[in-house]
């Protein structure tokens, strides 16, 4: 076991995972055995990793930034993330669009399936737009006030506020290319330091991954809604599959076309941090990870990904945006609403614009989801319909967000190199 690849070794974590949740769904006691035993465990994994979050995006901002030493190259290197990113946010969506109105999921489900799903999950989906009715009455520059913190401390004191964190990394990492090198050095190699030991502590986490995801796979089998409830929503569920391979597939198509790199490389180098995205739902507990691949075994310059990755954690939420779009059009098919192409359209915008400023943490998209729901003139307790199969499919688009990530971070960085 010393000798495998960690890939392997959470490859085999998560399928003892299943396993083990499956024999455990047998039994009446297994439910309470996992949930008193088994997910503790699930949970300190991802709270550990959610632990260096913001030292590590604060720590690798301002080193990243600080190394660029020109502020022209960083004014080049941010919109070409920015834009790069919106692009591919809009293409997701427009890909979630076709495929939902190709396969029509919401034709399938019955009207007793229907009604049975809303008054299992009525309360859920009253917590959810109860949570998501600030944003979306709030101003059109609320988005805009909401990046610039108050308090750096109450900010980097909870991993919601990460865009607000990379605000303030950005701007302390310019003002010290500004300032004359000798009066920066002392700082710059306080930085230094502490990112090297931001990434021994992801080596120390990252060594019980295995234990981790077994502990949130077992943990999700037993939790899981019965069958009945999940098979009338497979096809659903099928659909955004499909929608988030078509993703995948791009993506590499991207990476073989823009940066030359053979899918197999790409692929294999993202892979582990794919599958800790599987496990944990969450882009920005998978952060770490992600910067580590990236860097290290896709070849991308560190100034490069610690910019990149962190903006794209919250920012650039490809499977979530996909998501919404079928997410959506699914829910107006179940209530027979025939969208009209402006309606579908504002989906396009709305998404887009509502997966910039996702938590890049587990279910936040469903969430969102509600502006967008909201802006389509779609009923939200439709939202009550795919509560039961979310969690899985959160877990699938997690996969996406983090892959559109690093796609990103080797076109800016093959754009940086030809510059």
């Amino acid at each position: 076991m010393k000798n495998l690849a960690l890939h392997w070794k959470i490859l085999i974590g998560m399928a003892f995972g299943v396993v083990f949740g499956l024999i455990m769904s047998n039994f009446d006691f297994g439910k309470d055995f996992i949930s008193d035993w088994i997910k503790p465990f699930g949970t300190i994994f991802i709270n550990s990793l959610k632990l260096i979050a913001i030292p590590l995006i604060l720590a690798s901002l301002v080193k990243g930034i600080s190394d660029l030493k020109d502020i022209s190259k960083l004014s080049q290197m941010g919109g070409a993330t920015i834009v790069t990113y919106m692009i591919t946010t809009v293409i997701a969506v427009s890909i979630g669009l076709i495929v939902v109105n190709v396969i029509k999921p919401g034709d399938s489900i019955s009207e007793e399936t229907r009604i049975e799903l809303i008054s299992a999950y009525e309360s859920d989906a009253d917590q959810k737009r109860e949570v998501a009715a600030s944003t979306k009455n709030s101003g059109p520059l609320q988005a805009l006030i909401d990046v610039v913190p108050s308090n750096i401390v109450y900010a980097a004191s909870n991993n919601k506020n990460m865009l607000q964190v990379i605000f303030f990394a950005i701007l302390f990492g310019i003002s010290m290319i500004l300032i004359p090198p000798n009066k920066s050095r002392p700082i710059k190699e306080f930085f230094d330091s502490l990112n090297e030991v931001i990434l021994k502590i992801i080596d120390l986490i990252m060594s019980f991954a295995p234990y981790g995801v077994f502990a949130l796979l077992a943990t999700l089998i037993v939790e899981a809604p019965k069958w009945d409830l999940l098979k009338s929503l497979l096809l659903y569920s099928m659909t955004l599959i499909l929608g988030l391979s078509v993703l995948i597939i791009l993506y590499v198509l991207i990476v073989k076309v823009f940066t030359g790199k053979d899918p197999n490389y790409f692929l294999k180098g993202i892979l582990p941090a794919q599958l800790v995205a599987f496990s944990t739902s969450s882009s920005a507990a998978t952060l770490p990870v992600t910067m580590d691949r990236v860097h290290n075994h896709l070849g991308v310059k560190e100034e490069v990904s610690s910019f990149v990755l962190p903006i794209g954690a919250t920012i650039n939420m490809d499977g979530t945006a996909l998501y919404q779009a079928i997410a959506a059009v699914f829910i107006a098919q179940t209530f027979g609403l025939d969208l009209s192409l402006g309606a579908q359209l504002g989906i396009i915008l709305t998404a887009t614009l509502a997966s910039i400023g996702a938590a890049a943490v587990p279910s936040a998209g469903i969430i969102v989801l509600v502006i967008v729901l909201s802006q389509a003139g779609i009923p939200e307790a439709g939202l009550a319909l795919i509560f039961a199969v979310d969690r899985p499919l959160d877990m699938c688009r997690t996969v996406v967000n983090i892959t559109g990530d690093a796609t990103v971070s080797m076109l800016v960085d093959k754009l940086i190199k030809k510059k």
